[in-house]
């Protein structure tokens, strides 16, 4: 059985290479531009809708999903593009979950540290709400969540149908708003921007009593 050290280790070289990855990536602007990223969607044909979601999750562990999202709406429009994006989404939080429980091997659920031990125990006691809800808190990274639930005991079930219902709205705002680059004033634009304004201020309160929830626990 690998020593807690070896898989501190292993997560710190792989946490290290995916940094050296998007630091190369962001230096040499490796990123296509909209129209680059439309020629290519348009050059790959009927192929591009079956390649989107595995290069989705692939691209997502250097890049964000947002951005991933918009590409979806700017190649397929909202319509086709949201429920690819989505599918992208859950499968890359699906991989980094994997990747991270894999580093941890027999230590899963005994690595996190204890200052972070509530986030443990809030994932695995509320399953599928407690995802569903992280996606929903704003600034909060999904990448963050993917791996640090691959270090506690969630089951995959409850990340995927999580995600699923938590990830839907701003999946969909993001693919609008890509699908809009080129008319940002269009009202597909700004029913996107609208849905991203009450999520921000739903996760907000969320957060708001959660923090309550918490210190009326610890008074007690």
């Amino acid at each position: 059985m690998a020593s807690r050290r070896s898989v501190f280790w292993r997560i710190g070289i792989y946490a290290a290479v995916v940094a050296t990855a998007f630091v190369v990536v962001a230096a040499t602007g490796s990123l296509p531009s909209a129209d680059e990223a439309r020629d290519f969607g348009e050059g790959l044909g009927g192929f591009a809708a079956a390649a989107y979601v595995p290069l989705f999750v692939i691209a997502n562990f250097l890049i964000t999903w947002p951005i991933l999202a918009g590409a979806g709406g700017l190649l397929f429009g909202t319509a086709a593009g949201a429920p690819l994006a989505l599918v992208g989404v859950t499968l890359s939080a699906l991989a980094q979950m994997w990747v991270a429980r894999s580093l941890a091997g027999a230590h899963v659920g005994a690595l996190l540290p204890r200052r972070t031990r509530a986030l443990e125990e809030f994932l695995t006691r509320h399953g599928a709400v407690a995802v569903m809800e992280s996606r929903i808190v704003p600034a909060l990274p999904y990448g963050l969540v993917n791996y640090s639930a691959g270090l506690t005991r969630l089951r995959y079930r409850d990340m995927t149908l999580g995600t699923v219902v938590g990830a839907a709205p701003k999946v969909f705002a993001y693919t609008a708003l890509g699908g809009s680059l080129t008319n940002l004033a269009s009202p597909e634009a700004i029913v996107a921007v609208a849905v991203l304004v009450v999520l921000a201020l739903v996760g907000v309160l969320f957060v708001r009593r959660q923090i309550v929830a918490e210190r009326g626990a610890a008074s007690a």
